[in-house]
């Protein structure tokens, strides 16, 4: 049996003071479950946290920008709850020590793996659902995202890809279109290159640990271009 570090550090980070119910399935990770039938992973927990830690972020932001506009409050939850924004989150606390992982999961990586721990992250928010309501998930939302959401704000309106394909419709060309040329890296650790095409050529390249992160990536890099071109044309 893979070796779990001792839960009193998780169990503050969740704002709990003992265990509870469907917390071991919410650290349990289908490959353990291979190779110790009868107990259950987190995958049911968390579809069930996805939609919760949607709520939660929801409110929060609602509660937080009241002068946001709806564009830019979906940015903001988007980026707040997306694969690596959760996956960060975990290696920060380190999270993964107190997963079951099966021993050739834990040998391959699979820890590593941003979708598996944003995974639990999400299966962790419905635990706290079952057991404490509403209540409980929301604080432990507020712990996830409470001190990213000025960033988000930010980045909200930043967002590379929403700048370029509202300049280019402007212009009136179709939406930019994006393509990965090359996914790099074992499974626990990939890097995507993806490059951004308008009106059939290619306008900037871009490099992430997700698709979506080399998109931004690329997108920004096609407005840098796009401002060198209308800075030589003055």
């Amino acid at each position: 049996m893979t070796p779990i570090a001792p839960r009193s550090e998780l169990l503050a980070l969740l704002g709990l003071e003992a265990e509870i119910p469907h917390l071991d399935e919410a650290l349990t990770h289908a490959s353990f479950v291979n190779e110790h039938p009868g107990s259950a992973d987190y995958e049911r927990l968390e579809f069930l946290g996805d939609a919760v830690l949607g709520l939660c972020v929801s409110e929060l932001l609602i509660e937080q920008c009241p002068t946001a506009s709806v564009g830019k409050l979906t940015r903001m939850r988007a980026s707040l709850v997306s694969t690596e924004a959760l996956a960060d989150f975990t290696r920060s606390h380190d999270v993964a020590r107190f997963v079951r992982f099966g021993r050739g999961a834990a040998a391959s990586g699979d820890a590593n793996q941003p979708k598996v721990m944003a995974d639990v992250v999400e299966a962790l928010v419905a635990a706290l659902f079952l057991h404490g309501g509403i209540e409980a998930a929301r604080g432990f939302a507020r712990t996830v995202v409470g001190d990213k959401i000025a960033a988000a704000s930010v980045i909200a309106e930043r967002d590379p890809k929403s700048k370029l394909q509202e300049l280019v419709q402007r212009g009136g060309a179709d939406a930019p279109s994006y393509r990965t040329t090359s996914i790099e890296g074992p499974d626990h650790d990939r890097f995507f290159d993806v490059e951004v095409s308008i009106a059939g050529a290619a306008a900037g390249h871009g490099r992430g640990r997700t698709k979506k992160q080399a998109e931004q990536e690329a997108a920004r890099d096609a407005l840098g271009r796009l401002d060198k071109k209308t800075e030589d044309i003055a």
